[in-house]
């Protein structure tokens, strides 16, 4: 058999320096790393508390955990700590995506009219929920998040927390949510609509530390930045909004904690 043949034989070559064609992970891939991205995500939140846990020396149990868990500094640290974690994750699963980061997340900057016309449907959505926690005789602000204010202020923390709630968590939050999530399962047999719920119910349980109440108030917020991530196709539009809600959550909790 000549050189040629068994060249032949061997099937076909690629050309050398040709590159494989990108693609989006699609349900399953985007499941998977969603699962990987939440652990590292937790990982780095859990590194704080337990740092805290060591200096204080304090026995591990259910009263030392639940003490620390509702710590407004330590919160604040572990929210901050689990940003680096899914960042170094989600350029790990773009990359090997062969889609830029900024291109599979959508990091666009939305017009000024999705953003306006974002923020007029976010500021309806929680006056509407205001009424109705109004007319169900329901604290406007979660007990948890009364608590963390609280400690916050009173170690001199109140600072971090606002960049942690305001700034760091919108971010972490919304890049995987409706930005990794929701880019690979719309793509996905479950398309924009099946993606937007999924998404905002993935979002949803990231927040059990709230009532049935507020996590369907959570809900719902996420179903609204679904549909503005698909009208937009921006992940900074969803971002901004997440940040402002926050704010928003931050500032009415201080007025609560000081006129209480």
């Amino acid at each position: 058999m000549t050189a040629a043949e068994s060249s032949a034989d061997a099937g076909p070559v690629s050309p050398p320096g040709k590159s494989r064609e990108p693609r989006v992970w699609k349900f399953i891939g985007t499941s998977l790393w969603g699962l990987l991205l939440f652990g590292a995500m937790f990982v780095g939140q859990l590194t704080v508390v337990a740092w805290f846990l060591i200096v204080s020396g304090e026995p591990i149990n259910t009263s030392t955990l639940t003490t620390l868990l509702s710590n407004g500094r330590i919160i604040s640290l572990s929210v901050i700590m689990g940003l680096p974690a899914i960042l170094i994750v989600l350029w790990i699963a773009t990359r090997l995506s062969r889609i830029s980061f900024a291109d599979y997340l959508a990091l666009r900057w939305p017009s000024w009219t999705m953003l306006a016309t974002g923020l007029v449907a976010l500021v309806a959505l929680m006056m509407v929920w205001e009424a109705v926690s109004h007319l169900a005789g329901r604290e406007s602000s979660p007990g948890f998040m009364m608590d963390v204010l609280k400690t916050a202020r009173a170690d001199g923390a109140l600072w971090l927390l606002v960049i942690a709630f305001c700034v760091v968590a919108p971010i972490t939050e919304e890049f995987f949510a409706r930005g990794f999530l929701y880019r690979g399962w719309s793509e996905s047999f479950l398309r924009p609509a099946g993606a937007i719920l999924l998404s905002s119910a993935v979002w949803t349980m990231m927040h059990m530390q709230y009532n049935w109440f507020f996590l369907a108030q959570v809900f719902s917020i996420g179903l609204l930045f679904g549909y503005l991530r698909y009208r937009s196709g921006s992940t900074w539009l969803t971002v901004v909004l997440h940040g402002f809600n926050n704010l928003a959550a931050t500032i009415q909790t201080i007025w609560l904690a000081n006129n209480s």
